[in-house]
């Protein structure tokens, strides 16, 4: 029993520590952020496409945080952006982090690929863009039809992907829902200085070291 109580003890300790460190003291640096001016509220349709994201499950091989130039040098040059701070994600409840990038970055994917025919066709069979891809296609989004009605979406297919006999797929609501979430994905406008200071940049050095080492020389 004696040696059982400072376990417990250190136990405890451990727990609040790492509550204090990564729950509160955040918690509490972020508790002034506002948005960006340039970043937007979404639209009903776009929060509808980001419960898509979510239900078909992208978000487990998408990440949503570009990293800095002191953490990786690859994000930057696939051209994914700055790296993200907190007031990117002002109105995201809950985010969409990521951990997994087994495809892109795709905070700012709308920022790169502005196409809704791109995206829509991407969706439907992955392999039309990237013979390569391991994308899974969806496409239970879409639905093919003799003759696509007035206010139909046609998705654009090279003549191998197309359905026989002449018919076309179009693309259903959910689909639509899913490319206006993606295409609202740009956070490439400037960070301010306030928020710069608010993000973890990792092995980046702050203004102040940077001033420093250029002074020691």
């Amino acid at each position: 029993m004696n040696k059982l109580l400072p376990l417990l003890i250190g136990a405890i300790g451990v727990l609040l520590l790492a509550t204090l460190m990564l729950v509160i003291l955040p918690a509490w640096q972020l508790r002034t952020s506002q948005p960006p001016a340039q970043l937007q509220p979404y639209t009903e349709q776009q929060l509808l496409g980001r419960q898509q994201y979510v239900a078909n499950g992208c978000i487990y091989c998408h990440s949503q945080q570009p990293r800095s130039t002191g953490q990786t040098l690859f994000d930057g040059a696939r051209g994914w952006g700055r790296a993200s701070t907190p007031g990117d994600y002002f109105y995201d409840t809950p985010h969409l982090l990521g951990t997994m990038r087994t495809g892109p970055d795709l905070l700012n994917v709308g920022a790169r690929l502005k196409s809704r025919d791109w995206h829509l066709t991407h969706l439907y069979q992955p392999r039309v863009i990237f013979d390569w891809s391991i994308m899974p296609s969806y496409p239970y989004m879409f639905e093919v039809k003799d003759e696509a009605a007035r206010d139909d979406v046609v998705v654009r297919l090279p003549a191998q992907f197309q359905p026989p006999d002449g018919r076309v797929v179009v693309a259903r609501k959910e689909a639509l829902d899913l490319v206006e979430y993606l295409l609202s994905l740009d956070r490439t406008y400037p960070a301010s200085h306030e928020e710069l200071q608010k993000r973890d940049r990792g092995y980046d050095h702050r203004p102040e070291t940077a001033a420093a080492d250029g002074h020691s020389g």
